[in-house]
């Protein structure tokens, strides 16, 4: 099981930029698709992004499409979400997840960081 812990969240105003990062225990995190969900109070959590073991492909929710980039460098064992043209429903606490199976990261299983919050003001 690999064990994660998200970095870079804050507070920007709208229209701004974040980069957040997920940075992976353990010497296998090659091995792990990785994604990137939020959530807000009082709301379910949504899938933002997912990448594939090597980074060759992608998927990403409609929310974010166009504005929010996933990558990951496999040397560094950390994933990132660049996220620009912030607004302000995209406040929410946002979490990465990984998992063998990149179809489980993409449904929201396999294993948890603890989160890091994200706050756009208007």
């Amino acid at each position: 099981q690999v064990q994660l812990v998200e970095s870079g969240g804050g507070l920007v105003q709208a229209g701004g930029s974040l980069r957040l990062s997920c940075a992976a225990s353990g010497r296998t995190f090659g091995s792990y698709p990785m994604g990137w969900f939020r959530q807000a109070p009082g709301k379910e959590r949504e899938f933002l992004a997912a990448i594939s073991r090597s980074g060759a492909s992608t998927n990403y929710g409609d929310s974010v499409k166009g504005r929010f980039t996933i990558s990951r460098d496999n040397a560094k064992n950390t994933v990132y979400l660049q996220m620009n043209s912030l607004k302000p429903e995209d406040t929410a606490a946002y979490y990465c997840n990984a998992d063998p199976l990149f179809q489980t990261v993409v449904a929201g299983g396999g294993s948890w960081g603890q989160g890091t919050q994200v706050t756009v003001s208007s």
